[in-house]
């Protein structure tokens, strides 16, 4: 796996500046939830541009919502000098909670993710900012993400970093260690963390998926990973790999 240096950031910080002017935006938002994804965006978005009220960072807690998620997100803008608002969906919830009593933890999480990218297109539009995304390679590639939520976004600036990537840009970039060494959570629900999620740690993970990548979804070639591994992992990416396009539109009408 390459290693990420400085010339990484300088080249995100190129990507942020251009593909924003290019959509006509001066301005952005995105969501940031106190994890390590949002907090590298957050300050990858401070270091691109100059002017501070260029960035806004909204924090949306749940009525799940760890008090610790709000803490972290607060200490890593004021220590960049960061714009935030604190808009919670927690009234949504209420309601969702209400509606629908018998959901589960991923139906709740998926309501959760869909207010808060409705928040952020709702900023968006009122302010005029272009919403930046804050999901990484290995989240995308396994479809660990809610589509038309936490995986939607207008650009991406760390959608090709794999997580352990996002670790090393992380320290490179000085965030605080509280949030490197947090234990990764979508925070949807007390004791949810990702990798118990998803059966393995990140770091089994992204050295499996660049092997997947690598041996172009051949699973035949993939004899150095346990099986269940790749039985696991293989499924999950097959089964997600819709949430990565755009509806498909019909082309082929007859008249």
């Amino acid at each position: 796996m390459q290693k990420v240096t400085q010339a990484t950031i300088e080249s995100i910080i190129s990507f942020l500046r251009v593909e924003v002017l290019n959509r006509g935006f001066n301005k952005v938002v995105f969501g940031l939830s106190g994890g390590i994804d949002s907090s590298v965006v957050a300050v990858l978005c401070n270091q691109a541009f100059d002017n501070k009220n260029s960035i806004k960072a909204l924090l949306m807690p749940s009525t799940n919502s760890s008090t610790a998620s709000i803490e972290d997100s607060i200490l890593l803008c004021n220590k960049f000098n960061i714009n935030y608002e604190i808009l919670p969906i927690k009234e949504f919830d209420k309601i969702f909670c209400k509606l629908y009593n018998n959901y589960t933890n991923i139906e709740f999480g998926n309501f959760c993710a869909r207010m808060r990218m409705i928040t952020l297109y709702h900023i968006s539009q009122k302010e005029q900012r272009l919403v930046i995304g804050t999901s990484n390679r290995s989240e995308i590639m396994l479809g660990y993400g809610t589509i038309f939520g936490d995986l939607s976004s207008a650009i991406n600036p760390i959608g090709n970093l794999y997580k352990t990537q996002i670790y090393e840009l992380a320290r490179i970039l000085n965030i605080p260690n509280k949030l490197i060494n947090k234990t990764p959570s979508a925070d949807l629900y007390e004791g949810q963390s990702d990798e118990k999620d998803l059966g393995y740690s990140y770091t089994q993970i992204d050295k499996f998926l660049e092997s997947y990548t690598s041996c172009d979804g051949n699973i035949n070639l993939l004899k150095q990973y346990p099986y269940d591994m790749v039985e696991k992992l293989n499924k999950r990416i097959k089964n997600n790999t819709f949430k990565q396009k755009m509806p498909k539109i019909f082309m082929d009408l007859k008249f």
